[in-house]
């Protein structure tokens, strides 16, 4: 895993997550797509295993629901292909310098 690579994953994950555990993540998957998807899926998982309310009765109350939600968002654009990876194979993901070739055709008159 290269120095960009391990940037974007950063990025993508925050700085607190373990470089070591991403090196080796990368080996086993061999993408940062691969290795952000999985760990985003992960912090998911261990979200819904807990409550995602609690509520003590006039002293505190506590919600994870938006903090599911944007896992559940970030999980989506990441399998969408976007932000692109420096490791992602040319041709993914949105390219706005790509151009389109569109064919006109005449109609069938009536």
């Amino acid at each position: 895993m290269d120095a960009a690579v391990l940037a974007w994953l950063t990025s993508e994950l925050g700085p607190d997550t373990d470089q070591t555990d991403l090196t080796i993540r990368y080996t086993r998957l061999g993408t940062a797509r691969a290795v952000a998807i999985e760990v985003v899926r992960e912090r998911l998982a261990a979200l819904r295993a807990q409550p995602s309310t609690v509520t003590v009765s006039s002293v505190v109350g506590v919600s994870y629901v938006e903090n599911i939600k944007a896992y559940e968002r970030q999980l989506a654009k990441l399998e969408s292909g976007t932000p692109p990876a420096p490791d992602d194979p040319a041709g993914t993901g949105d390219d706005s310098s790509t151009i389109g070739v569109v064919y006109l055709r005449e109609r069938a008159r009536r």
